[in-house]
């Protein structure tokens, strides 16, 4: 019995919500229908070929909230996040931080959410899949390096094929864009390199092994953030920058205000010159 539950676990624990109550029609019974069948969509497809235990299963949320709507047309924007557990502790880890503003679809009540892995069959369906495969590769990839080569490379495979719909987050990013096409353009780019690294050391080399030795946890953690340097220097304020601190900022000031000390002076003039929006929690960091 045991081996029948766990060989069917999906992948994901997602929490998917629909907030209607900027339309001041949030009672309406479509919303509703929307959340149940997102909810039943996105955790129980079958997204890999992997099989995963139920506590293996990723935590992750989806906040969509609609800005309006007119018969089946919907404008909305989705706020994805998702945690990883660290070893030997009961703390989830954010991983993904990302507000996606370019969520516009058509839903009918009740139909059909279907997923084809290299065909397009609704920007629902492929907007909701996209950020799926985000969430799998960037949590692979906070397990081994590289990790989330496979999952990543099919969210640009989605980003291909729903170019052909002419709507918006899909199009070829261009400078200063921060659309779903972009995201993915950096995470697989040479040029951020040291994202996908940072991601691996921060996690494995550093969260993972502060229940043994919190001083050398600290210090990992520190030479992986100073790493960003050089990518910020080839591509200042880059938008996956931006998403790794949406996520991680308020975990960074707190690993670095308790425990033991190590030397930090690099690493807060490294945070206050490649993230300034977040200047005043690096400022409250304890030397």
């Amino acid at each position: 019995m045991f081996w029948a539950a766990s060989s069917t676990a999906q992948e994901l624990n997602c929490d998917v919500v629909v907030n209607a109550q900027l339309t001041g029609n949030e009672n309406v019974q479509v919303f509703r229908t929307l959340e149940t069948q997102l909810n039943e969509f996105v955790n129980n497809t079958k997204w890999t070929n992997r099989t995963f235990l139920p506590r293996e299963r990723i935590n992750c949320n989806m906040v969509i909230t609609i800005n309006g709507y007119d018969s089946d047309v919907f404008q909305a924007t989705i706020q994805v996040s998702s945690s990883r557990p660290v070893f030997n502790s009961t703390y989830g880890s954010p991983v993904l931080n990302f507000n996606d503003r370019d969520f516009n679809f058509r839903y009918l009540e009740y139909q059909n959410l279907i997923y084809s892995p290299n065909q397009f069959e609704s920007n629902l369906v492929s907007v909701i899949a996209f950020h799926v495969y985000m969430i799998l590769g960037m949590d692979a990839d906070t397990f081994s390096r590289k990790g989330g080569d496979e999952y990543f490379n099919q969210a640009r495979t989605i980003v291909g094929y729903s170019q052909q719909n002419n709507a918006l987050g899909w199009e070829p990013p261009k400078a200063g864009d921060q659309t779903r096409s972009a995201l993915i353009d950096q995470v697989l780019s040479p040029t951020f390199k040291e994202f996908r690294d940072v991601m691996y050391s921060y996690h494995r080399d550093g969260l993972d092994i502060m229940h043994t030795n919190a001083k050398n946890a600290k210090t990992a953690i520190a030479n992986a953030l100073n790493s960003f340097a050089a990518m910020n220097s080839r591509r200042p304020n880059s938008f996956v920058l931006r998403v790794f601190f949406d996520a991680k900022s308020d975990e960074i000031q707190d690993v670095f205000s308790d425990g033991p000390s190590v030397n930090i002076t690099n690493l807060v003039s490294t945070l206050s010159r490649i993230a300034p929006m977040h200047a005043t929690k690096w400022r409250s960091i304890s030397f």
